[in-house]
């Protein structure tokens, strides 16, 4: 909307080589709930995703399955692309890195760090994994199983020695730990922030940036035998899709900085220490928060290729359902934290939270409209104290959430929406509306209204988590699509009575095993 605040999204961009697992479809959920919650907010988003494509183990991968490399991509980065579609989400973009915008961004900023003196040509000899494409010193290596070395992520390194551009990292520890302290919410949850806080105090290495032992990759400026360090490359996409190095494009005069950066736990030093350092280098505003979530582990062990416990997100949408994935994955741990994906937990989300207490209460509200009130909207009477109670707690219930997505706290929020969904419950059996039609016709349709009241405001501020469930709730209260946004909730946009509802169905039916067996 013309004038709208602005906010700015991004998911880190998936490695191309990779395939879609749980842990990506997380990341990327997280920014969608919180953009799909700005927009309904009045906020101009931008929500951006994408892949990463370049390094030595896209270029191997691409020899190893006897492609061109940019063929390889081409074909790959449609795995991460389809995620939006299967999980639905909202993302205004889907940047890749070997477009040829991006090779100008990142020369760009490259250019910038040089002209003030922040890079230098030296040699590199240390350990490198390519798998994490990440360099690391002795003591951040552990003993493998086999007694070789590897990374704490269990990613095995190789001895590299070759010429290398360096970064100048070592002369910006106090200006990154200013920037930390600029802002309490830089860097979050707060115990990753003390965790690159303890980094950068205890002292920062200058940093190698390019490779000449490979050449897929986007070439150093005036410099050609050498390849930009995919981390130069890869964070600077949230630069390109904002129109960067033309810091006079709208794009990148409405959104940047960007307000959050989403990112998993193993990845926060690259954002959280690089990246900033790069940007300031470069007299590019850094970004206003880096948010660092935690991994999921399946059935009670961590993910790994050699136990073969990847979960596709396919394979849990077509098990349980879009909508109910969604909601689990928000829900089931406080976000940032690590947590737990098991079939169990699921069921137990489904079942219980959607099925029992949200989808049940308004299928028996909805069902009682239907048959005693002619299928529309009751008219209310006078309020007494509980149902000024109910109101009031469904009206307060935008600020208590926005509080909490402002944090990036989407558990939170999700408790405090289910905190009305019971509420609503135990005014229902409270109040017994199916008693009330024969003694009190006009006190049933007050109780019907207000509780009808309160599930077009729970339906709407659950639309960022379970869109296609909450929409369908809000179509059986006949809510237009134009009103459905949270400039609608309160009062002003209360519902008509006498409005005409279609016959309600129920939105979250429940898991029942035997049934998902045979169907499966």
């Amino acid at each position: 909307m013309p004038g709208a605040k602005t906010f700015y999204i991004t998911t880190p961009i998936y490695y191309v080589n990779d395939k879609p697992h749980i842990g990506h479809a997380y990341t990327t959920l997280a920014c969608d709930v919180v953009a799909r919650f700005m927009r309904l907010d009045g906020r101009d988003v931008m929500f951006l995703t994408g892949t990463d494509e370049h390094g030595q183990k896209v270029e191997k991968s691409a020899q190893a399955a006897g492609m061109d490399p940019q063929q390889f991509c081409d074909q790959v980065s449609e795995n991460f692309r389809d995620l939006s579609p299967l999980m639905n989400y909202s993302n205004d973009a889907f940047i890749r890195t070997t477009e040829a915008r991006h090779d100008r961004a990142s020369q760009a900023i490259w250019q910038a760090m040089a002209d003030n003196g922040d890079i230098y040509l030296d040699k590199y000899a240390g350990w490198y994994s390519v798998r994490d494409e990440a360099y690391y010193a002795e003591e951040e290596l552990v003993e493998g199983p086999d007694g070789e070395k590897q990374s704490a992520f269990g990613s095995p390194v190789e001895w590299v020695e070759e010429p290398s551009y360096f970064f100048r990292l070592s002369q910006w520890q106090d200006r990154l730990l200013a920037y930390y302290d600029e802002e309490p919410g830089r860097v979050l949850p707060p115990s990753r922030r003390n965790e690159v806080v303890s980094f950068v105090k205890g002292g920062l290495r200058d940093l190698s940036i390019s490779r000449t032992s490979f050449k897929w990759g986007v070439p150093v400026p005036g410099d050609p035998d050498h390849i930009m360090y995919v981390w130069v490359d890869a964070l600077t996409n949230y630069l390109t899709a904002v129109g960067y190095p033309d810091t006079d494009d709208p794009a990148y005069q409405k959104y940047w900085p960007a307000d959050v950066h989403m990112v998993g736990k193993d990845i926060l030093r690259f954002h959280g220490v690089y990246w900033p350092a790069f940007l300031m280098s470069a007299g590019v505003a850094p970004p206003r928060r880096i948010f660092a979530h935690g991994w999921w582990t399946v059935e009670g062990q961590k993910m790994s290729k050699s136990l073969g416990n990847f979960i596709p997100p396919q394979q849990i949408v077509e098990k349980y359902g879009v909508d109910q994935a969604r909601y689990f994955m928000m829900r089931e741990l406080p976000f940032g934290n690590d947590g737990n994906f098991s079939h169990e937990a699921m069921v137990n989300r489904i079942n219980s939270d959607l099925a029992n207490d949200f989808g049940n209460l308004a299928q028996r509200v909805l069902s009682m409209i239907n048959r005693n009130c002619d299928g529309a909207v009751p008219e209310a009477g006078p309020l007494d104290p509980a149902d000024q109670e109910l109101l009031t707690l469904a009206h307060g219930l935008l600020p208590r959430m926005r509080e909490a997505m402002a944090e990036q706290a989407i558990h939170r929020a999700l408790e405090q929406l289910w905190e009305v969904v019971g509420a609503a419950n135990r005014y229902v059996d409270a109040q017994a509306p199916w008693a009330l039609r024969k003694t009190d016709p006009a006190r049933m349709a007050t109780v019907l209204y207000g509780l009808a009241e309160t599930i077009r405001h729970l339906a709407v501020l659950a639309q960022p988590v379970v869109p296609e469930a909450a929409g369908r709730m809000l179509d059986q209260l006949a809510i237009p699509a134009e009103a459905r946004d949270f400039s609608h909730l309160g009062a002003d946009g209360a519902l008509a009575a006498g409005a005409v509802l279609p016959k309600p169905e129920g939105v979250f039916p429940r898991y029942v095993e035997d049934e998902a067996a045979a169907a499966s």
